[in-house]
């Protein structure tokens, strides 16, 4: 006998795992910017305007999958207020 649920039971899965692995990644890209970010000593405009995107971006990401708080992460990952404070800017800088 088949059952279809078995069949969506299996697709769900693969549905969390990519979810997991695509906010794993994204998370990789906040650390990754907020590092380049504190070691910038030319071009900061650009790494900060870099930074703020990419923790838009996973902050967007975190919302869709259900987590609407961020404190957690924002703490955890030390995002500096200066990051925070420009979310959802998109004029790129001219150096």
């Amino acid at each position: 006998m088949v059952r279809p649920e078995a069949g969506t039971a299996a697709l769900d899965h693969e549905i969390l795992a990519e979810r997991a692995s695509s906010l794993g990644a994204a998370e990789q890209r906040v650390i990754a910017s907020i590092a380049a970010l504190k070691a910038a000593t030319d071009d900061r405009p650009s790494r900060l305007h870099d930074a703020r995107q990419h923790v838009w971006a996973y902050f967007v990401q975190r919302e869709l999958i259900g987590f609407r708080k961020h404190a957690d992460v924002i703490q955890e990952l030390n995002i500096p207020t200066e990051v925070l404070v420009g979310l959802g800017a998109s004029a790129k800088p001219t150096p």
